[in-house]
């Protein structure tokens, strides 16, 4: 009785705490507004799927283990000089080497599909937006059109968006949670990204990437709107007095906090090269050849595979057209499989499990048998 009033008296507490802590856990990774996005999220969605199907059975098993074989429970077999069964053995190695297998052609697979150097394909042809990550704000430039603005990010829905990222200060990540994939900014260097938008919204912007003081509030909105909305708001980018020249840019680039939105309505339009040259020897490679382009087609839009291994198998999933690839799976299974034959026929798998067992003081590593 009083062991159970102290688990209700300390109960509400640990409850109320709990929820307090996760109230401000907002899952927008799991939330995506874009196809980039959409594809990452079922990425990690089959990973977590396939490692649980090794994880929940351990678990499972370990408690039956301990409740069928506790030291009450007289009807269990006590077998103190057991040492090997082939049909486990078979099941403890096969399963985790084809969960292994299967998730490395995954990754191969979707490392090349979500590459974000990769061009998207669309009808519609894209925006470019060059990306400054400063001490603690975001500064986006409009090439095409002469605009930039100072935390505040605006595309069209159904637009791919050609993403050039550097730092005019330390090394920071570009992050929008919803669209996907998080791309680190760097002075000196330029990273490129491919998102979009298939869905309207106001989405948040943030620093993946932890960069001094002001790091918690370098953040930034995501305007995500139809064509009509986006002119709009470029108009009114083009209405403000504001001009980014060199001299204005370093006024922008010193180190602030909390930094209110800003508008400018022209550009100069060497500045992205000038910040990046600045910190490499006055020199900046131009990546304007095709292969970073993107690809357009009236047929086409933002083409994404749904990899989703298990309930919903493809074969798109698997590289059939890339033989190097399915070489070396096929061999590595081959390999496993003949090794568990020959273990099994030979009757070596007790043999080696007592020479493990006698090889290693498990006292001292914490494992109990």
């Amino acid at each position: 009785m009083k062991a159970r009033r102290a688990s209700r008296k300390w109960s509400i507490p640990i409850v109320t705490g709990l929820t307090a802590c996760l109230s401000g856990c907002d899952l927008t990774v799991l939330d995506p507004k874009g196809s980039v996005g959409m594809a990452e999220k079922s990425l990690i969605a089959t990973a977590t799927w396939a490692m649980l199907i090794v994880v929940i059975p351990v678990i499972l098993l370990t408690l039956f283990f301990g409740w069928r074989y506790r030291a009450s429970n007289r009807r269990a077999v006590y077998a103190p000089k057991w040492a090997h069964s082939t049909a486990i053995e078979v099941v403890m190695w096969t399963i985790p080497a084809l969960i292994i297998l299967q998730l490395g052609i995954l990754m191969w697979r979707t490392s090349h599909e979500l590459d974000p150097y990769r061009p998207l394909k669309s009808g519609v042809k894209p925006i470019k937006v060059e990306v400054f990550a400063l001490d603690w704000k975001w500064l986006f430039i409009y090439p095409d059109l002469g605009i930039a603005s100072v935390n505040q990010l605006a595309v069209p829905v159904g637009t791919p968006v050609n993403f050039r990222i550097t730092s005019g200060s330390v090394t920071n990540s570009f992050f929008i949670p919803q669209l996907g994939t998080q791309a680190y900014a760097m002075a000196g260097m330029q990273t490129r990204l491919h998102l979009i938008a298939d869905a309207p919204g106001d989405y948040d912007g943030m620093s993946a990437n932890f960069s001094g003081k002001g790091f918690s509030d370098m953040t930034f909105r995501t305007l995500a709107t139809s064509r009509a909305e986006f002119d709009a708001w470029v108009q009114k980018l083009k209405a403000s007095p504001d001009r980014l020249s060199m001299d204005e840019y370093a006024g922008v680039a010193k180190p602030s906090e909390k930094q209110p939105v800003r508008y400018f309505s022209s550009v100069d339009p060497r500045l992205f090269s000038n910040i990046v040259a600045r910190y490499n020897n006055g020199n900046v490679t131009d990546f304007s050849d095709a292969a970073c382009r993107t690809q357009t087609s009236a047929e086409t839009r933002v083409q994404t595979t749904e990899y989703v291994m298990f309930g919903k198998l493809t074969l798109d999933a698997i590289p059939f057209d890339q033989p190097i690839v399915m070489g070396a799976a096929a061999f590595m299974a081959l390999v496993v499989l003949a090794v568990v034959v020959m273990l099994t026929k030979s009757g070596r798998w007790t043999r080696l499990w007592i020479e493990w067992l006698t090889s290693v003081d498990h006292k001292r590593i914490g494992v109990m048998y």
